[in-house]
């Protein structure tokens, strides 16, 4: 498994996982405008977007296929993490954090997690923060690690 910067070759791929592993875990759970909004949000031309703003995306790739990313928006907030699901539980999630938070500009890093990703979340460190929200049809969870865990 390697931990390296996406690019712009990726995001075809980075989208099509992000879409594939969301519709099976988190979009049942979630109103037709949740969906809807996260689709926008997980479209290539969006990660193209973000890319070129202050935004740190970080792919995992193993036997030469993307097989998980996180998103770090701003220093301080992991705005997207996904592995696809034949590589869940298998320390793809971890390494990807630990990666993420080494870019990290502030001590404490956030997350708005989606409710079945809490519990990996708290694996990772990260304790509640708040009560649950909702966003544009998205529901979440605020969440909160401190960088040197």
């Amino acid at each position: 498994m390697q931990i390296r910067p996406l690019c712009p070759d990726d995001l075809p791929h980075a989208s099509a996982l992000c879409l594939s592993a969301f519709t099976q875990a988190v979009a049942p759970t979630l109103s037709a405008e949740g969906v809807t909004t996260f689709s926008g949000l997980a479209t290539a031309q969006a990660f193209r977007e973000r890319l070129r703003g202050d935004n740190v995306m970080l792919a995992c790739v193993a036997e030469d296929e993307l097989v998980g990313l996180v998103e770090l928006k701003e220093g301080r907030h992991i705005a997207m993490l996904f592995v696809a699901p034949p590589w869940q539980r298998r320390g793809v999630g971890a390494r990807l954090i630990n990666a993420a938070l080494t870019h990290a500009r502030t001590d404490v890093v956030t997350v708005k997690a989606s409710l079945n990703a809490v519990a990996a979340y708290q694996r990772f460190g990260f304790v509640l923060a708040g009560d649950t929200g909702e966003f544009a049809g998205l529901v979440y969870q605020p969440m909160e690690r401190r960088r040197h865990a």
